[in-house]
């Protein structure tokens, strides 16, 4: 399988620059699998096609302020660190530029030395592990010094740090947002429960290899970045008595998507736990739990539009994205949405 065959042409004017506000008044695509139909909607009629025979699943993870700029020491020169992952010991993984200028033994400063960060090693993929002096990283500290990572295709600041924040948003850890659900206002989502009856949240925190793209000719080439997630016992039993019973999983987000089809057990049931995932869902894999699909508009040759063909069909997903960009969709984090039933 080539990544060739998972390009397209991707105008740099349909790339969402700012959210839709309300949030609930962006586009949405409706695909059908079985017929191939597809739909134009308003975000707001998602409830629409959801039934008492469904639970909807959310990804609650929440975006760290996780960019954080400063100055090289010795030497004085700029630096700025894009924070992973923690590891164990209170130790981050992260990129940092510029990369040959920080190797292990340099330290990094930030506003008046009430921060540090010493590089201890250079990571396999290229980024270094930190340590932060002088009692490592807190909300507080985060909240004084870093900022919301922004994805680099986003060149417009943002107006509120809310805006790159789910409304359900609450376990602090990623580096990018669940962009299926910055769709979400409080009110849709209460409208989806009322419909749907039974909703879950999973966290699973995401990292920026999800925006980086495939760069191997041969997509089974292609290393898959790993990322943490946890799911509970009581999200576990909600979701796993909705199979036994013949239930629809409607996954919000290709993270809720990999999370769950991780977590799924050879008996069908979703499995309680935390984990790390390494799951490249790509064309001749067989869903496990996911039944429906909330997702956004993805980048060309990247992860993420192999999962939606892989769910969707190569054919039939690629002629909605044609169908999309005819009809000026806003595509990638701050753009419209697809739902693929």
């Amino acid at each position: 399988m080539k990544v060739a065959d998972f390009d397209y042409d991707l105008p740099a004017d349909l790339i969402a620059q700012t959210p839709a506000r309300p949030r609930d008044s962006s586009r949405l695509l409706v695909v059908h699998r079985s017929s191939g139909e597809i739909e134009h909607r308003v975000f707001r009629d998602l409830t629409d096609y959801l039934t008492s025979r469904e639970v909807v699943v959310f990804n609650d993870t929440r975006v760290i302020r996780g960019r954080l700029r400063g100055r090289r020491e010795p030497g004085g020169g700029k630096a700025e660190v894009l924070l992973l992952s923690e590891q164990e010991g209170g130790l981050w993984e992260a990129l940092v530029t510029p990369g040959r200028r920080l190797p292990p033994g340099r330290e990094i400063v930030f506003g008046d030395g009430g921060l540090r960060a010493e590089v201890l090693a250079r990571t396999p993929s290229g980024g270094r592990l930190l340590r932060f002096l002088p009692t490592g990283l807190t909300e507080a500290t985060l909240a004084r010094f870093g900022e919301v990572p922004l994805p680099p295709y986003i060149q417009h600041p943002l107006e509120q740090d809310s805006d790159y924040q789910t409304v359900y948003a609450r376990a602090l850890g990623s580096s990018a947002a669940p962009t299926a659900g910055l769709h979400f206002t409080r009110e849709m989502v209460e409208a989806v429960r009322e419909r749907a009856g039974r909703i879950a949240d999973i966290t699973l925190h995401i990292g920026v290899g999800t925006f980086r793209p495939i760069h191997t000719e041969d997509v089974a080439d292609h290393e898959m970045h790993a990322e943490s997630y946890a799911i509970s016992e009581a999200s576990a039993s909600v979701i796993s008595e909705a199979l036994a019973a013949g239930d629809r999983v409607v996954a919000v987000g290709t993270s809720t998507a990999r999370a769950l089809e991780t977590a799924t057990a050879a008996d069908g049931r979703v499995v309680a736990g935390v984990g790390r995932t390494e799951l490249f869902i790509r064309p001749g894999y067989e869903f496990g739990t996911v039944g429906a699909l909330l997702t956004n508009f993805h980048l060309p040759r990247s992860t993420l539009l192999l999962l939606v063909c892989a769910f969707a069909g190569r054919e039939l997903m690629l002629e909605a994205y044609r169908e999309a960009m005819e009809l000026r969709y806003r595509f990638l984090s701050f753009g419209d949405a697809m739902l693929i039933v």
